[in-house]
Protein backbone atom coordinates (compact mmCIF):
# COMPACT_ATOMS: atom_id res chain seq x y z
CA UNK A 1 0.00 0.00 0.00
CA UNK A 2 1.40 3.46 -0.88
CA UNK A 3 2.65 5.44 2.11
CA UNK A 4 0.22 8.18 3.19
CA UNK A 5 -2.11 7.54 0.24
CA UNK A 6 -5.06 9.89 -0.05
CA UNK A 7 -8.53 8.65 0.67
CA UNK A 8 -10.02 7.01 -2.39
CA UNK A 9 -6.72 6.28 -4.14
CA UNK A 10 -2.97 6.70 -4.27
CA UNK A 11 -1.19 10.03 -4.34
CA UNK A 12 -1.07 11.94 -7.61
CA UNK A 13 1.82 13.70 -9.31
CA UNK A 14 5.18 12.82 -10.78
CA UNK A 15 7.30 11.02 -8.17
CA UNK A 16 10.43 12.89 -7.12
CA UNK A 17 13.83 11.27 -6.94
CA UNK A 18 14.36 13.44 -3.86
CA UNK A 19 12.08 15.77 -1.90
CA UNK A 20 14.19 18.28 0.05
CA UNK A 21 12.40 20.26 2.77
CA UNK A 22 14.19 23.06 4.60
CA UNK A 23 12.73 23.98 7.99
CA UNK A 24 12.22 27.49 9.30
CA UNK A 25 9.65 29.95 10.56
CA UNK A 26 7.77 32.21 8.12
CA UNK A 27 7.90 35.99 8.31
CA UNK A 28 10.54 38.66 8.09
CA UNK A 29 11.17 38.72 11.84
CA UNK A 30 12.65 35.21 11.62
CA UNK A 31 14.75 35.74 8.52
CA UNK A 32 18.43 35.20 9.26
CA UNK A 33 17.85 33.46 12.60
CA UNK A 34 19.59 30.21 13.49
CA UNK A 35 16.30 28.32 13.34
CA UNK A 36 15.89 29.22 9.66
CA UNK A 37 19.14 27.86 8.25
CA UNK A 38 17.28 24.87 6.79
CA UNK A 39 15.02 27.15 4.80
CA UNK A 40 18.09 29.11 3.66
CA UNK A 41 19.50 25.94 2.09
CA UNK A 42 16.36 25.58 -0.03
CA UNK A 43 16.62 29.23 -1.09
CA UNK A 44 20.26 28.61 -2.06
CA UNK A 45 19.38 25.54 -4.13
CA UNK A 46 16.51 27.31 -5.88
CA UNK A 47 18.79 30.24 -6.74
CA UNK A 48 21.52 27.87 -7.91
CA UNK A 49 19.14 26.19 -10.37
CA UNK A 50 17.33 29.33 -11.51
CA UNK A 51 14.05 28.26 -9.89
CA UNK A 52 11.47 30.15 -7.88
CA UNK A 53 9.54 28.83 -4.90
CA UNK A 54 5.77 29.11 -5.32
CA UNK A 55 2.75 28.32 -3.19
CA UNK A 56 2.01 24.60 -3.34
CA UNK A 57 0.15 21.83 -1.52
CA UNK A 58 -0.36 22.09 2.22
CA UNK A 59 0.57 25.81 2.42
CA UNK A 60 4.14 24.94 1.49
CA UNK A 61 6.35 26.80 -0.96
CA UNK A 62 7.96 24.51 -3.51
CA UNK A 63 9.57 24.19 -6.91
CA UNK A 64 10.89 21.39 -9.10
CA UNK A 65 14.35 21.26 -10.69
CA UNK A 66 16.24 18.65 -12.67
CA UNK A 67 19.78 17.56 -11.92
CA UNK A 68 21.44 14.87 -14.02
CA UNK A 69 18.06 13.77 -15.31
CA UNK A 70 16.70 13.36 -11.76
CA UNK A 71 13.77 15.29 -10.31
CA UNK A 72 14.60 17.29 -7.17
CA UNK A 73 11.69 18.97 -5.39
CA UNK A 74 12.63 21.88 -3.12
CA UNK A 75 10.19 22.93 -0.41
CA UNK A 76 9.71 25.08 2.66
CA UNK A 77 6.75 24.32 4.96
CA UNK A 78 5.49 27.92 5.09
CA UNK A 79 4.13 27.40 8.63
CA UNK A 80 5.68 27.72 12.08
CA UNK A 81 8.29 25.14 12.97
CA UNK A 82 6.16 23.10 15.36
CA UNK A 83 3.52 22.63 12.62
CA UNK A 84 5.96 21.50 9.92
CA UNK A 85 4.42 18.05 9.60
CA UNK A 86 1.10 19.53 8.49
CA UNK A 87 2.68 20.67 5.25
CA UNK A 88 5.34 17.99 4.82
CA UNK A 89 2.78 15.16 4.84
CA UNK A 90 0.90 16.43 1.74
CA UNK A 91 4.23 16.92 -0.05
CA UNK A 92 5.21 13.33 0.74
CA UNK A 93 1.83 12.10 -0.51
CA UNK A 94 2.42 13.89 -3.77
CA UNK A 95 6.09 13.26 -4.42
CA UNK A 96 7.30 10.15 -2.58
CA UNK A 97 4.36 8.19 -1.15
CA UNK A 98 6.05 4.80 -1.55
CA UNK A 99 9.48 5.62 -0.13
CA UNK A 100 9.99 7.97 2.80
CA UNK A 101 13.75 7.56 2.35
CA UNK A 102 13.41 9.94 -0.62
CA UNK A 103 12.53 12.74 1.80
CA UNK A 104 15.43 14.77 3.20
CA UNK A 105 14.76 17.34 5.92
CA UNK A 106 17.32 20.14 6.31
CA UNK A 107 17.35 21.68 9.79
CA UNK A 108 19.33 23.48 12.49
CA UNK A 109 21.06 21.34 15.13
CA UNK A 110 21.97 22.45 18.65
CA UNK A 111 24.19 19.40 19.22
CA UNK A 112 26.65 20.42 16.49
CA UNK A 113 28.98 23.40 16.74
CA UNK A 114 28.22 26.37 14.48
CA UNK A 115 28.99 25.62 10.86
CA UNK A 116 29.36 21.85 11.34
CA UNK A 117 27.37 19.69 8.92
CA UNK A 118 26.23 16.08 9.14
CA UNK A 119 24.02 13.80 7.09
CA UNK A 120 21.84 11.27 8.88
CA UNK A 121 19.43 8.47 7.96
CA UNK A 122 16.51 8.19 10.39
CA UNK A 123 17.10 8.02 14.14
CA UNK A 124 16.40 10.35 17.04
CA UNK A 125 14.91 13.82 16.84
CA UNK A 126 17.16 15.56 19.42
CA UNK A 127 14.19 17.53 20.77
CA UNK A 128 13.68 19.41 17.48
CA UNK A 129 10.05 20.51 17.27
CA UNK A 130 9.99 20.54 13.48
CA UNK A 131 11.24 16.95 13.30
CA UNK A 132 8.77 15.91 16.02
CA UNK A 133 5.88 17.31 13.99
CA UNK A 134 7.05 15.59 10.81
CA UNK A 135 7.39 12.24 12.55
CA UNK A 136 3.95 12.61 14.12
CA UNK A 137 2.31 13.20 10.72
CA UNK A 138 4.32 10.63 8.75
CA UNK A 139 4.26 8.02 11.54
CA UNK A 140 7.92 7.36 10.76
CA UNK A 141 11.34 8.85 11.40
CA UNK A 142 13.06 6.96 8.56
CA UNK A 143 13.57 10.09 6.44
CA UNK A 144 17.00 11.57 5.67
CA UNK A 145 18.33 14.63 7.48
CA UNK A 146 20.95 17.25 6.71
CA UNK A 147 21.88 18.75 10.08
CA UNK A 148 23.42 22.24 10.27
CA UNK A 149 25.13 23.04 13.55
CA UNK A 150 24.17 26.24 15.36
CA UNK A 151 25.79 25.32 18.68
CA UNK A 152 24.41 25.20 22.18
CA UNK A 153 23.12 28.38 23.84
CA UNK A 154 25.63 30.26 26.00
CA UNK A 155 25.28 30.29 29.77
CA UNK A 156 21.74 29.78 30.97
CA UNK A 157 20.07 30.96 27.79
CA UNK A 158 17.21 28.71 26.69
CA UNK A 159 17.59 26.74 23.48
CA UNK A 160 14.49 28.38 22.01
CA UNK A 161 15.89 31.86 22.62
CA UNK A 162 19.20 30.83 21.05
CA UNK A 163 17.77 29.48 17.80
CA UNK A 164 15.33 32.37 17.38
CA UNK A 165 18.13 34.96 17.44
CA UNK A 166 20.38 36.07 14.62
CA UNK A 167 24.03 35.06 14.99
CA UNK A 168 26.89 37.52 15.22
CA UNK A 169 29.02 38.43 12.22
CA UNK A 170 31.66 35.70 12.68
CA UNK A 171 29.10 32.95 13.26
CA UNK A 172 27.01 34.21 10.35
CA UNK A 173 30.03 33.77 8.07
CA UNK A 174 30.43 30.18 9.31
CA UNK A 175 26.75 29.48 8.73
CA UNK A 176 26.88 30.92 5.22
CA UNK A 177 29.59 28.41 4.34
CA UNK A 178 27.56 25.62 5.97
CA UNK A 179 24.44 26.58 4.01
CA UNK A 180 26.37 26.28 0.75
CA UNK A 181 27.84 22.95 1.88
CA UNK A 182 24.38 21.70 2.86
CA UNK A 183 23.09 22.58 -0.60
CA UNK A 184 25.93 20.50 -2.01
CA UNK A 185 24.99 17.66 0.37
CA UNK A 186 21.39 17.65 -0.87
CA UNK A 187 22.61 17.41 -4.46
CA UNK A 188 24.97 14.57 -3.51
CA UNK A 189 22.10 12.71 -1.81
CA UNK A 190 20.18 13.01 -5.06
CA UNK A 191 22.94 11.94 -7.41
CA UNK A 192 24.99 9.44 -5.37
CA UNK A 193 22.91 8.47 -2.33
CA UNK A 194 23.13 8.60 1.47
CA UNK A 195 26.23 6.41 1.92
CA UNK A 196 28.35 8.67 -0.26
CA UNK A 197 26.98 11.82 1.37
CA UNK A 198 27.60 10.56 4.89
CA UNK A 199 31.11 9.48 3.97
CA UNK A 200 31.89 12.97 2.67
CA UNK A 201 30.28 15.11 5.34
CA UNK A 202 30.37 13.03 8.54
CA UNK A 203 34.12 12.37 8.70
Amino acid sequence: MPLLSRRGGPAQGTPADLLAVGLGNPGGEYKGTRHNVGAEVIDRLAERHGARLKRAVGRALSTEVKLGGRLLVLAQPGVFMNLSGETVAPLVRRYCPDDIARLVVVHDELDLEPGRLKVKVGGGLAGHNGLKSIKAHLHSDAFLRVRLGVGKPPGRQAGADHVLRRPGKAERAELDVAVADAADAVELLLTEGPARAMNRYNT
